[in-house]
C-alpha cells in the first residue's frame, strides 16, 4: 500500500505547508476555555501545525497521525522549539476509541481536526470523541483555506489547468473546506449529540513566492507520483511557466474557518 504522505512528500508538507495564524489559536483556546490543565488531541496532527502552537496554551497536547514519517518530522519540531508536553501516537480516527486507556481518568478538553477531516469517517468518529471529552469540551474542524490550484484569484485556475496537464487527473477535491463540506460536517455533529455547534472565521492575505508555490504541491503529491529529485528543478520551472509571467510573488486570501461543537 502506498503512503500518500510518507518520505520527501512529508518533508515538503513540514517545510511549506501554512501554519495558522495567532488569531486561529486564539479563538481555540477562548471557544472552549482552554487552560494550562488541559489536554487536547490534534487528530490528523501531521507535522504538527496545530498541535505544536496549542501546546503552550494547555497541560498536553496529543498528536495522532497515520504517517510515521509526518510524526517523526511533528517530533523533531517540538524538540527545535523545546517544547515537551507533546505526545505523538501513529494511528488514525478509528483508532480514537483506544485513546480512553492511554486518557485513564483524564479527558480532552478539545480534538482539533484540521484539514484532515476528508479522509476521515466523521459521522463514526464524533460518536467515538463523545465520552473522552470533559464537559464543557468538544470539537474544532478546521478549514485552513483552500488548496492553492483552486482559490479564486488570478493565478490559481494557471496552476490547476497545468497540474491536471501533467498529472493528467482532474483536481476538484476541496479537503473539506467548501460550504457545502462544512455543512455536512455541521450536521454530521448535531447528529452525534454535540451542542452550541457554530462557525468563526479569520481571514489574511499573504504573498507566496514560486518556491512556497512548488513546495505547497509538493506536499499534496500522493508520494508515488512526486516527481524524482533529479526532476524537481524542471518540474519546478514547468510549475513556472503555468503561472503569469510577469509576478515574481502570488497573492493568495485565506479563509480559515473554524467549526466548534461542545459535547
Amino acid at each position: 500500500m502506498t503512503r500518500a504522505f510518507s518520505g520527501d512528500v512529508a518533508g515538503y508538507y513540514a517545510k511549506y505547508r501554512r501554519g495558522y495564524p495567532p488569531q486561529a489559536i486564539d479563538a481555540l483556546q477562548e471557544a472552549f476555555g482552554l487552560s494550562t490543565d488541559d489536554a487536547v488531541l490534534d487528530l490528523g496532527c501531521g507535522t504538527g501545525q496545530l498541535a505544536l502552537p496549542l501546546a503552550d496554551r494547555v497541560r498536553s497536547v496529543i498528536g495522532m497521525d497515520p504517517e510515521p514519517d509526518m510524526l517523526r518530522l511533528a517530533g523533531d519540531a517540538a524538540s527545535e522549539q523545546g517544547i515537551g508536553n507533546a505526545t505523538w501516537i501513529l494511528g488514525g480516527d478509528r483508532d480514537v476509541p483506544a485513546l480512553r486507556a492511554l486518557l485513564g481518568r483524564s479527558s480532552l478538553a478539545m480534538t482539533v481536526i484540521g484539514n484532515a477531516i476528508h479522509w476521515m469517517r466523521h459521522e463514526e468518529l464524533f460518536d467515538a470523541l463523545v465520552p473522552l471529552l470533559r464537559p464543557g469540551g468538544g470539537i474544532a474542524v478546521v478549514a485552513n483555506g483552500t488548496p492553492l490550484w483552486l482559490q479564486e484569484n488570478s493565478w490559481s485556475p494557471a496552476l490547476r489547468a497545468g497540474l491536471e496537464r501533467h498529472f493528467d487527473t482532474g483536481l476538484a477535491t476541496s479537503c473539506g473546506t467548501l460550504a457545502r463540506d462544512r455543512d455536512q460536517y455541521r450536521q454530521a455533529l448535531g447528529a452525534a449529540g454535540f451542542t452550541d455547534v457554530r462557525e468563526i472565521v479569520v481571514e489574511y492575505t499573504d504573498e507566496l513566492t514560486l518556491e512556497q508555490i512548488v513546495g505547497g504541491v509538493c506536499s499534496a503529491v500522493p508520494a508515488d507520483q512526486l516527481p524524482a529529485p533529479a526532476e524537481r528543478p524542471a518540474f519546478a520551472e514547468y510549475i513556472r511557466q503555468c503561472l503569469p509571467a510577469d509576478q515574481d510573488t502570488f497573492t493568495e486570501h485565506v479563509r480559515v474557518a473554524i467549526l466548534t461543537a461542545r459535547a
